[in-house]
């Protein structure tokens, strides 16, 4: 599922290995946020704008697309995958939403690969909900996909090396940055990026990607800074002005350190949250994310072993889902998923370099884990009213009263009790928040809302973090489900296929038997493979 760098990769890999391939994404055009591409439309101006690695990347999504063994489903979306009975081995039976009007149909993968993606984490302060305030990766999706700006005055703040190219990408479209708010201290981050300094050398790549943003800041004029936070947003009936103040090692708020700056937005970003729906629908074993040992709910990742696989038989995942590594990362495990999905010789020498490059792509994710953390202290920024879930309203004060009261320790009990998690995100953007709050001892916080008394049990502590159990993990319409699916085409031979240099969607999608690989779940009729066969191209 998903054609983005880990789901691109896997394609290219299976198809040199040998399968048939399916390629799945509900975007109109492959590269997913990384590799983000202007719409057709757009002919005039040049693709490769604000992007790092578009050459590489575009020899790529030709080869794939144009590749007679290659079904390109765009606009598509896998709305559930039903396990096989007990007996039966293999991967899950994949269901998918595409064409206009959306039509349904079922594919029966020999093999799936699974690259989802990730999304922002936005921790919730008063004001968070005014129109205004964007997720970092909206911003950028805006900047790069539709050459939109956000605002004329525009701060970028929360943790982690994404608000770089998220302001570069602000500030290349036409927005003036004011600043870049790092929340982490020197001392994090010194700690995760300084150690092992020798380490470092393989990531040359992303050094010069980091020479470039900060290039791209300097020439503009725009600061960096340390160890400050946006704790409170302003405004009549939009964002008017933020409040931005210093914050210790854990988060909290320095004392008399509050500073007031008028903007017409902000884009905020604190770490993102892995897309669990499918592999948990799939029924891949998760594992905790760096950082869980501290005690935090910190967010869980697919398990894999070595060749990319998960828990389940013929199922593999690749990219964020399996941690955040960042886009070369991501394409290397998608290589190897791929390879592997399509019948590939483990042992080959085509996969000496992806796996070199995927052990650095983790190794990178630790450092980013331990230079970047979420601290502890963020919920003192809250007050009773805050938000906490923008789609059901849902207040800090409702959240703190669930995590007080003994007969709400089941988080579904919970759930329905409070609504947060209730509303069309289905708690995908509050469930991590209300899972921490819940587990750093609600009750204490209760007192402080709203004068309630109790403490919360060892159920309330272990309340797991983001809800990623749905088994409807799309949008459809009752009239979409009730009627039957229709069959899909001969592999690669939809109505128009969309398997063209320059990306198209197929009127019927294409379908292949064995595993290709995608964010959204590829798959091609016989995992052919030979030991001759092309391998898989890295960049």
């Amino acid at each position: 599922m998903g054609a983005g760098p880990a789901g691109l990769a896997a394609a290219d890999a299976a198809l040199a290995a040998g399968a048939e391939v399916t390629l799945i994404d509900t975007a109109e055009q492959p590269g997913g946020q990384y590799h983000r591409m202007l719409p057709e439309a757009y002919e005039a101006a040049d693709p490769g704008a604000l992007q790092h690695g578009y050459g590489s990347f575009d020899r790529r999504r030709r080869r794939v697309l144009g590749h007679p063994r290659c079904s390109w489903w765009a606009e598509s979306a896998v709305w559930a995958l039903e396990r096989r009975d007990p007996d039966a081995d293999g991967p899950p039976l994949v269901h998918v939403l595409s064409g206009t009007p959306r039509r349904r149909h079922v594919l029966e993968p020999d093999a799936l690969v699974l690259a989802a993606g990730a999304h922002d984490r936005v921790l919730p302060f008063p004001g968070w909900d005014l129109p205004g305030v964007y997720t970092a990766g909206a911003a950028q999706a805006l900047a790069k996909g539709e050459r939109v700006v956000v605002g004329d005055r525009v701060v970028v703040a929360g943790t982690g090396p994404f608000l770089l190219p998220v302001a570069t990408s602000l500030l290349e479209a036409g927005s003036r940055v004011l600043a870049v708010l790092e929340a982490g201290r020197p001392g994090a981050l010194a700690r995760g990026w300084l150690g092992r300094p020798w380490e470092l050398a393989a990531q040359l790549g992303k050094s010069g990607e980091l020479l470039s943003y900060t290039a791209a800041l300097g020439r503009h004029r725009v600061p960096y800074q340390w160890g400050r936070a946006v704790v409170e947003a302003r405004g009549d009936g939009r964002v008017e002005e933020i409040v931005s103040a210093r914050v210790r090692a854990d988060w909290s708020v320095v004392p008399g350190s509050e500073r007031v700056t008028a903007v017409d937005a902000v884009c905020l970003g604190h770490g993102f949250t892995p897309q669990l729906e499918l592999p948990v629908a799939a029924g891949c074993a998760l594992r905790p994310a760096p950082g869980g040992a501290a005690g935090s709910p910190a967010e869980a990742f697919v398990a894999v072993d070595d060749d990319q696989r998960t828990s389940r038989p013929g199922v593999y995942a690749a990219g964020e889902i399996t941690g955040i590594a960042g886009a070369p990362a991501a394409r290397a495990e998608g290589a190897v998923a791929g390879w592997i999905a399509a019948g590939g010789d483990p042992g080959s020498r085509a996969l000496v370099t992806p796996r070199r490059n995927r052990d650095r792509g983790r190794a990178f994710a630790a450092r980013l884990a331990l230079a970047h953390p979420i601290g502890r202290g963020w919920p003192g920024w809250l007050r009773p009213d805050t938000v906490i879930c923008r789609c059901e309203e849902t207040t800090y004060a409702a959240v703190c009263r669930s995590a007080a009261d003994p007969t709400g320790t089941e988080p579904r009990v919970a759930k329905l009790a409070t609504r947060a998690g209730l509303g069309p995100c289905q708690a995908r953007m509050c469930g991590p928040t209300v899972a921490e709050l819940r587990h750093q001892g609600g009750a204490d916080r209760a007192s402080e809302a709203d004068g309630t008394d109790a403490a919360p049990s060892d159920a309330d502590r272990l309340w797991p973090v983001g809800p990623h159990h749905r088994p409807v993990a799309e949008p459809i319409r009752l009239g979409e489900l009730a009627r039957p699916p229709e069959p899909p085409t001969t592999p690669g031979r939809s109505e128009t296929p969309g398997r063209s240099e320059t990306p198209g969607r197929s009127e019927t999608p294409g379908r292949s038997e064995t595993p290709g690989r995608s964010e959204t779940p590829g798959r091609s009729e016989t995992p052919g493979r030979s030991d001759s066969s092309k391998p898989p191209e890295q960049s």
